[in-house]
């Protein structure tokens, strides 16, 4: 078992789903799953399996968990407490959908739970979560810290990223979860609508909104660049 789930703990009010279905009641039959072999292991009481599982998923867990709320201590916290969720749980997970389509939904969901707490936070501290906190020197980017030193290109790609973040974070919520988990990492129409238990047409709705509102902040944002 990795750091990621011995060290942290779960939440309260953080059960992961047992079942995922359409959003419409009706019950998904068993997909195809690469993780299959991994999951049932783990279904078994195999605990160093579940390293496996976080290793190969925890990457695309932080990236969502980062896009979602802006901030990446709060992303990496929610990444751990969805893998501890999801490990106490996956005795009950049926293989409706995916593996990462479930533990998906639970990285989306503590997101949300997240951004609800530090918009309370940072509205009683007077801050916005829409946007860069103030230091004495400057505005302080949520981007993730850089692995290398900076040369003049990287600042200035970092600059852009961190803008083009900011845009997305702008986003009603879901406008940016749905463009966050087709546009950014590629889930299907089908896969999104399991993660946030809504029809397919309304997943497609909210992703032309989201695309266009996302539009139209950058040329507004990046305009001055």
């Amino acid at each position: 078992m990795t750091l990621w789930v011995k060290e942290c703990r779960l939440s309260s009010g953080t059960n992961p789903p047992q079942e995922l279905s359409n959003g419409l009641g009706e019950k998904k039959p068993v997909v195809a799953d690469e993780d299959y072999e991994l999951v049932a292991l783990c279904q078994k009481g195999d605990v160093e399996t579940f390293g496996a599982l976080v290793e190969k998923h925890q990457k695309r867990m932080l990236n969502i968990a980062y896009r979602m709320i802006g901030d990446y201590e709060a992303a990496c916290e929610v990444v751990q407490d969805a893998f501890v969720s999801a490990h106490r749980a996956i005795r009950k997970f049926r293989g409706e959908a995916k593996f990462s389509t479930w533990l998906s939904s639970i990285v989306i969901n503590l997101s949300k739970n997240r951004m609800k707490q530090l918009r309370i936070q940072w509205q009683r501290e007077g801050l916005s979560i829409d946007h860069p906190k103030e230091t004495e020197d400057g505005p302080l980017s949520n981007d993730p810290p850089a692995q290398e030193p900076s040369v003049l290109e990287q600042l200035e790609k970092r600059e852009v990223q961190a803008k083009v973040q900011e845009c997305i974070h702008s986003l009603d919520d879901e406008y940016r979860e749905v463009l966050v988990l087709r546009d950014l990492q590629g889930f299907s129409y089908e896969e999104i609508g399991d993660i946030l238990k809504i029809p397919d047409g309304t997943v497609k709705s909210r992703l032309f909104r989201a695309r266009d509102a996302l539009k139209e902040s950058l040329k507004r944002t990046l305009g001055d660049l």
